[in-house]
């Protein structure tokens, strides 16, 4: 007997112990793709940012909104006095030059995801007690976080640190994870990232027994940063 005729037996003895014939054909598939009515599925910007809240937490993140980058900043300010963080690394952006957050923390090791100047970054944002970054999207729907990795914002700083901060701006945070995809998608190979990241929540792994375990392959601790001011960089 050789491989087609094997082949054929195995799919019949599996079709008569269903009780039915086997089917020779593809089934029918009239929908392909996202259901139209899904695509046309839309939530204000207020409805947009409950929801991510609402599903954030329920993931265990902690969710803030801050109506300028002087508040978010004074914000990461306490939450470093509370776990009492000695060193913090962030990604090079405009927003955080803007914050002064370099300067707004005395004593810190602070450090700037600057590929070519610091030669041992992975180190830093292993040993870091604080992560921040921008996030690219943030989907409502899921409380999913989507980060892209470039030379000035390198994916450990999302993965390594042991508190991880995403801020992220109201306009970024999307209703469904296929509208995120297709504004990724446009990118193509003018600015296509080395690597996306979907955040929902802390770490968890958890063995065969289904003890659950917090932070072991990632931050145990993140927090969603919601800044509603517009902002440019």
């Amino acid at each position: 007997m050789n491989h087609s005729e094997k082949e054929v037996q195995f799919f019949n003895t599996i079709a008569n112990r269903l009780g039915r014939s086997r089917m020779t054909t593809p089934p029918p598939q009239p929908v392909r793709g996202v259901p139209d009515f899904w695509k046309m599925y839309q939530l204000s910007s207020d409805e947009r940012i409950d929801l991510f809240i609402k599903n954030w937490e329920q993931l265990g993140g902690v969710a803030k909104r801050f109506s300028s980058p002087e508040a978010l900043c004074s914000y990461i300010a306490e939450v470093v006095q509370t776990f009492e963080a000695k060193r913090i690394i962030h990604e090079d952006h405009a927003l955080f030059q803007s914050m002064y957050l370099d300067s707004s923390f005395n004593g810190i090791d602070m450090t700037i995801w600057r590929k070519q100047e610091e030669p041992d970054l992975l180190s830093k944002a292993a040993h870091a007690d604080i992560g921040i970054s921008i996030a690219d999207f943030a989907i409502a729907h899921t409380g999913t976080v989507v980060m892209t990795s470039a030379a000035a914002k390198g994916r450990s700083l999302s993965l390594l640190p042991t508190i991880f901060m995403a801020v992220i701006r109201t306009e970024n945070i999307k209703t469904r994870m296929g509208e995120a995809l297709q504004e990724i998608n446009k990118w193509n190979d003018v600015k296509m990232p080395a690597g996306v990241h979907f955040i929902s929540g802390p770490s968890r792994s958890a063995d065969i027994e289904n003890d659950l375990t917090i932070g072991v392959h990632g931050p145990g601790i993140v927090h969603a940063l919601i800044l509603e001011e517009e902002t440019k960089g």
